[in-house]
């Protein structure tokens, strides 16, 4: 059975229910239109060459943290578009908890953040399940394991859809498809044939086809929603998304985390947006910053600033000799440059940079918001909305005052927690689980698809985002990485043979001579 809900199923993945919920995986999989991932890292190393101005080093550097760190866990939101409906999915998350079988760096801020943000290490090293780098060994691709299913998901040709994914990808070949190319040219032309179907970047996305004042993830999801939203009350004869989610009962329901959506900005919070986090998506002040860290409360903010300049273009437009007012970033936010929202330890703090007019990154801004320790979270300062939805926190009020006694506080106690409560909301506001950050990255995706649609036109694979197809944004750079087959470029020996087993003899030999044709 389907229902609409508020609240979205995540379904924990471990190693103790692994095989029982493969098939459900596999189907899911098969299933879908396109398929969201995202990742929890036990860290990345120096962000300074994270962020290097050749993108031949950056990729070098993302290669030794992938051979050196490790997946700690994995978000995986396949979408599935139901035919009988429009503009609806079907969308099922699974958040699998990992646990690398060989000794690889993980870095204490990693530790910290993610500590601090809901990951439970305890059951990680417990029930994570297991894999290992690199290359395949002896007979791992056969049975149910992480090698298994990325080849599964290789299978399915789904579309990919990643936000600021290099990361994310590099990671991924490398903890469960085959040793890393030294070259990113290799590196591309393996993705390319790995994913026919397409990979598709939502950062990208939001930066050059949304066009939002913000692009970290939790920004851009919550901007979708209300959009969305705002589109259906008005009954706006454009196109619209919806979605349904499986309504799990019996044994499996035990496994699943459902996960509520917060409606609207906190009443109880602060009211001064804090500039660093509204730009960036994270604050080095974290939970002890007395400014907010609401991302509703942004985005209404944002939206009031953008009125505020209509009106002000307006007047100057009905003024003899006005000009037209500059459009930049909003007033009072921080022009935005890719600071690792993910990550909030990056190694220099971000300089000041002039508001750019085409809200194109400037050249060598600072550290890229997937920039995570373990993504720490652009991507997931990008964050998984944990807050109670304003309803149940209403109806939890009302059940504390029906029994009509209200007993006397003393003040100090009071004040103390209405501190704790406002710093336990901003630090839900902005945790996170890969198994909800894909989620987001779906929406987006599909919001994007579905907004660029044409009304009465029936929406297909090779329509969804044809100018962000194959494109994987890059930080600091007005230009993405492409990922695309070069005639310079051949497949590295590891995907040729990986190829055999993906695909199997006949098909590799036949993609095989179509790559010697082409060099």
């Amino acid at each position: 059975m389907m229902a609409s809900s508020v609240a979205v199923p995540v379904i924990d993945v471990q190693n103790d229910n692994f095989k029982e919920l493969w098939p459900a995986m596999v189907l899911a999989i098969k299933t879908a239109s396109f398929i969201a991932l995202d990742t929890e890292l036990s860290g990345l190393g120096s962000r300074k060459a994270l962020l290097a101005e050749c993108i031949e080093d950056r990729y070098k550097a993302i290669c030794h943290a992938a051979r050196t760190r490790s997946i700690l866990s994995l978000g995986l939101a396949c979408y599935q578009k139901l035919e009988s409906k429009d503009d609806t999915y079907l969308v099922q998350v699974y958040n699998l908890t990992l646990l690398c079988s060989e000794e690889y760096i993980i870095e204490p801020q990693s530790v910290q953040f993610l500590v601090q943000h809901g990951f439970d290490f305890n059951k990680q090293y417990a029930e994570g399940v297991p894999y290992h780098k690199g290359n395949d060994k002896g007979d791992c691709t056969h049975g149910m394991n992480m090698r298994k299913l990325f080849v599964e998901l290789l299978r399915a040709r789904k579309p990919l859809v990643l936000h600021n994914g290099l990361i994310d990808m590099v990671f991924l070949y490398q903890c469960f498809y085959a040793q890393l190319p030294d070259k990113l040219g290799t590196f591309t032309a393996d993705l390319s044939q790995m994913f026919p179907a397409g990979i598709y970047d939502t950062k990208y996305a939001t930066e050059y086809e949304l066009r939002f004042d913000a692009s970290y993830l939790e920004y851009a999801y919550k901007k979708c929603k209300l959009d969305n939203s705002k589109s259906m009350a008005a009954s706006d004869s454009g196109r619209h998304l919806f979605l349904e989610f499986c309504k799990y009962s019996g044994h499996l329901s035990s496994y699943v985390d459902y996960r509520p959506c917060l409606t609207g900005p906190n009443p109880e919070g602060p009211l001064n947006v804090c500039q660093q986090f509204s730009a960036y998506g994270w604050c080095p002040n974290g939970q002890q910053c007395p400014m907010s860290h609401d991302t509703d409360l942004i985005i209404l903010n944002d939206e009031k600033n953008k009125e505020k300049k209509k009106k002000n273009r307006r007047k100057r437009k009905n003024t003899p000799g006005g000009k037209d007012q500059f459009e930049g970033a909003p007033e009072n936010k921080l022009p935005r440059i890719d600071l690792d929202p993910s990550h909030p330890h990056t190694d220099a703090t971000p300089p000041a940079v002039a508001e750019l007019p085409d809200a194109t990154p400037p050249q060598g801004s600072g550290s890229d918001d997937k920039i995570k320790t373990e993504q720490v979270a652009e991507r997931n300062a990008d964050t998984e909305v944990q807050a109670v939805s304003a309803e149940v926190e209403m109806k939890a009020n009302e059940e504390v005052k029906g029994n009509g006694v209200s007993e006397p506080q003393d003040q100090a106690t009071t004040e103390s927690a209405k501190k704790e409560e406002s710093k336990r909301k901003k630090l839900e506001g902005g945790s996170h689980r890969a198994g909800f950050d894909a989620y987001m990255t779906g929406y987006i995706f599909s919001y994007a698809a579905t907004l660029a649609g044409k009304v009465g036109e029936p929406q297909c694979s090779e329509t969804w985002l044809p100018e962000c197809l194959n494109k994987v944004y890059l930080s600091g750079k007005s230009v993405p990485l492409h990922i695309v087959k070069s005639t310079f470029f051949k497949p590295s020996k590891a995907q040729m043979h990986k190829m055999n087993t993906v695909w199997g003899k006949q098909s590799s030999s036949s993609e095989a001579s179509k790559v010697e044709a082409t060099v």
